[in-house]
């Protein structure tokens, strides 16, 4: 990389940020101030240098005085960052010569004083997250462009599925795993959860309010069905009053179900399927029967066709969907986003769930992560020469240092000074 000496000592890199450029012309500035009072001390002590009494004497001492501090202040300054005037002088050029132990050291204090738990937690608490998030949702049309950024790129990456690589996922990873892993237990054991929850109870609901409304509109398909079973020696209008009574008597007692929550066919379908739970983990003869099952279904070429064929559906119905400014799901998030950062104003708990939930996942990350994360000033330092490292640290921190050299000068003026007036009296 092509570098250009944009001040003595300190080489940097072309093209410098607009930061780094202020911050270079800032560190000029100041390290010219620091050498003007070196100067300045040099030509008046010259000038006063055979004046010995009278307030000329105390000039001629302040200037002296003020030089030598100044010339210590530049050589404890230079000896930061490079030899100063070259000389190879021992504990001098600190930074590039122990720039690993330095990255080391900064690294530990980060991860020791900023990335602990109770820091990250105390921060996010008076952060406010949750509120202020919500306040930028309802501001303009943050909602708005949230939904568009979001579904261009959802919309990209869907685009970018090729339908060869899910085929491939599917058929040479997901289908040989799941036909290599016993799924009987993490069945049964989903069940036994479901059925200790009672979540099944809706979709049992539902069931039996699809096959009674299935019932009552589709009265003749089921009279058919069971004359057709009639023996051929019994009348029709017989069969016909049978049929009707029959399927009369299957809808009152599927609607007998539905409006009995502890009706003996539910309860019996909960005593099955607990038993069904119980067996697909611990009974070897079901387990068998279930793995058998699975793989003849995973068996079936129209497994992974299916599986394709759904999969690209939905692909085209979301990519469709997200380029709709105006269609339903676009219009709905939009809707979701808005009324979530209302709520995040106008519910002081609903904000606070939110803060706790991300303090929670901050601490995680950083109860288990911090480490590795504070690595990367050590991993990044040690990637630099020593004369990067030392250019980089002075171009950030050299202006603040060059005022050790201006309070050398100053002090060591003003220390002259009282020494030699101290000297007169005595």
């Amino acid at each position: 990389m092509t570098t250009t000496h944009a001040t003595p000592g300190l080489a940097m890199p072309e093209g410098l940020s607009a930061g780094d450029a202020a911050r270079l012309k800032g560190l000029r500035r100041m390290r010219a101030l620091a050498l003007s009072l070196l100067v300045l001390a040099a030509v008046i002590y010259v000038l006063t240098r055979h004046h010995d009494t009278g307030w000329l004497g105390y000039v001629n001492a302040g200037s002296e005085a003020a030089m030598v501090g100044a010339i210590a202040d530049w050589f404890a300054v230079t000896a930061l960052f490079r030899h100063p005037l070259g000389l190879p002088i021992p504990h001098t050029a600190i930074i590039p010569n122990r720039k690993e132990s330095l990255g080391e050291s900064l690294q530990e204090f980060v991860a020791d004083n900023f990335l602990r738990e109770d820091v990250i937690r105390e921060r996010i608490a008076s952060a406010g997250v949750g509120h202020r998030v919500g306040e930028w949702l309802v501001e303009g049309n943050h909602a708005d462009r949230l939904v568009r950024e979001g579904s261009r790129v959802l919309s990209d990456a869907l685009s970018h599925v090729q339908e060869s690589d899910v085929a491939a996922l599917i058929e040479q990873a997901l289908i040989p795993r799941l036909q290599e892993e016993e799924l009987s237990p993490v069945v049964g054991q989903l069940m036994e959860e479901v059925l200790r929850d009672d979540a099944h109870r809706g979709l049992v609901d539902l069931a039996v309010d699809e096959l009674g409304r299935w019932l009552l509109h589709n009265h003749d398909e089921v009279a058919a069905l069971i004359e057709n079973r009639a023996p051929s020696w019994t009348p029709q209008w017989l069969d016909k009053r049978v049929a009707t009574w029959v399927h009369e008597q299957i809808v009152e007692w599927v609607a007998d179900i539905g409006r009995t929550p502890d009706h003996n066919a539910r309860i019996a379908l909960d005593k099955w399927l607990r038993q069904l739970a119980h067996d697909l983990q611990h009974q070897p003869e079901t387990m068998e029967r279930f793995e058998r099952l699975k793989v003849r279904m995973l068996d079936q070429p129209r497994v992974s066709t299916t599986s394709i064929q759904l999969w690209d559906a939905l692909r085209r119905a979301l990519i469709g969907s997200l380029g709709d400014e105006t269609g339903l799901l676009r219009t709905r998030a939009k809707e979701e986003l808005d009324k979530l950062g209302r709520r995040l104003i106008d519910e002081p708990g609903l904000a606070a769930r939110v803060d706790t939930t991300i303090s929670d996942v901050a601490a995680y990350a950083v109860n288990h992560y911090g480490h590795e994360v504070a690595t990367i000033i050590s991993a990044t330092v040690n990637r630099w020469d020593g004369k990067e490292t030392a250019d980089r640290i002075e171009l950030h921190v050299g202006r603040d240092l060059q005022f050790i050299r201006i309070n050398g000068t100053v002090v060591g003026g003003l220390a002259g000074v009282a020494i030699h007036a101290i000297s007169s009296l005595l």
